[in-house]
């Protein structure tokens, strides 16, 4: 699903900030787009709900319709 990859590719993204912050102390986001900016606070929330989409892959039955055999 489209949606599933565009949430997977904003957690992935807010993860690699989050690993920024937390090796060199270095905000991305903050860096390209203002330190909380109008884009950058839409930014840390599109990556949030990402986030919480992204809980909902853990339990969906991928096996379910999948005609790949």
């Amino acid at each position: 699903m489209f949606l599933d990859k565009i949430a997977l590719l904003l957690a992935i993204i807010g993860a690699l900030n989050w690993g920024l912050i937390g090796t060199f102390s270095f905000d991305l986001v903050a860096f390209i787009f203002g330190d909380m900016s109008i884009v950058s606070r839409i930014v840390y929330a599109l990556v949030g709900i990402s986030g919480i989409w992204c809980i909902t892959l853990l339990f969906r039955d991928t096996t379910a319709g999948n005609n790949n055999n």
